[in-house]
């Protein structure tokens, strides 16, 4: 019948609401025990922040070998594709973090609970378009074109974007989700500790932590709607939809404070992101021509991994190379005019 090629079957998924339950609470338990650690504002020592990344590394890692001995090794393969994706989309996300909170001037001892703020709006988020992806993917195969299509016209834009080589800036006077808070709130001039809402001449009036927040909640919605389609272009699974978002999202906290000083390094990660993107685009969109016609072929999740991975590997390489080029021909100059730049020369 026509409706076998237009139809989508019902979602497969190995979870059952008895493991949605766990997982739900245990994501719930992780969010209040960050929340614990982040009640008194610190600078975070890289000791610390490398603690915790490792935590939230090995988590994902232990819970693929639990879905392989439990599953079999086809979800658990993807799990782990799924979150390489998003770990790697999410590195991409820290970089706009990291110029928010330089534009908004929060002071260090902040950035932790603005981070943890954010990472929990978006897991709301993400949440919310996991099971629309989800309704999509069930009313019809096109989705899986929608979805393909959505994913190639995004590469196209951060490949764009990649090759003018401008300085990423970000105007926060320009955003519109500021300049409509700002309309109808009133705004203190200076952060006042974790306090978002404060009482001042006896009226209550937002702090810049505040706004800085809604900002960070603004861009989840961006990063939402290329990440979600990224994820179901690995597996169809919402449960593991939702374990890869869930653990890329937790680790991110930690895993800026380790990268804050190395993330503009990374000078040809969009590139990286861009081919990532649309490889898993044309997957999708291979995914759904297959079945229209049986004789094109799919791509297999663990081919994904490797193209994924060594697109990572190759973007690291060339940017440490391109990094190394600039500091040799810096010394160069500096070598050929051993007068600092700015002093005065003694001409008499």
């Amino acid at each position: 019948m026509s409706h076998s090629v237009t139809l989508a079957a019902p979602l497969e998924t190995v979870a059952s609401p008895q493991l949605w339950i766990i997982s739900i609470v245990v994501l719930l338990g992780l969010l209040a025990a960050d929340f614990v650690v982040t009640r008194k504002p610190h600078d975070v020592p890289m000791r610390e922040a490398v603690g915790w990344s490792v935590f939230y590394l090995t988590l994902p890692a232990v819970f693929g070998l639990v879905l392989w001995w439990a599953f079999g090794s086809k979800p658990a393969v993807e799990f782990y594709t799924g979150f390489v994706v998003e770990k790697s989309l999410s590195v991409d996300n820290l970089f706009v973090f990291m110029l928010l909170l330089g534009a908004f001037a929060v002071p260090s001892a902040l950035a932790q609970r603005v981070l943890l703020y954010g990472i929990a709006g978006a897991l709301v988020l993400r949440g919310v378009f996991i099971a629309l992806g989800a309704a999509v993917l069930q009313a019809g195969t096109w989705a899986f074109l929608l979805f393909g299509a959505v994913l190639l016209l995004t590469a196209i834009k951060v490949m764009r974007d990649a090759r003018k080589g401008e300085e990423h800036t970000i105007d926060i006077d320009e955003m519109r989700s500021v300049k409509l808070l700002r309309r109808f709130f009133p705004v203190t001039k200076e952060y006042h500790g974790s306090k978002m809402v404060i009482r001042q001449a006896g009226r209550r009036v937002l702090t810049p932590l505040a706004v800085v927040v809604v900002a960070v909640f603004m861009t989840d919605i961006v990063f939402a709607v290329d990440s979600v389609p990224a994820v179901y272009g690995v597996t169809e699974d919402p449960y593991l939809v939702f374990a890869t978002n869930a653990f890329a999202l937790m680790g991110l906290r930690a895993l800026y404070f380790v990268l804050r000083n190395v993330l503009d390094k990374l000078r040809h990660l969009d590139y990286g992101l861009a081919v990532i993107l649309a490889f898993i685009g044309v997957k999708l969109v291979l995914h759904w021509a297959h079945g229209v016609w049986t004789w094109l072929p799919e791509v297999p999740t663990l081919a994904s991994l490797g193209v994924i991975a060594v697109t990572l590997i190759t973007v690291t390489i060339t940017s440490m190379l391109a990094n190394r080029r600039d500091e040799a021909a810096a010394r160069r100059a500096a070598a050929d005019d051993p007068v600092p730049a700015g002093s005065a020369r003694n001409d008499q």
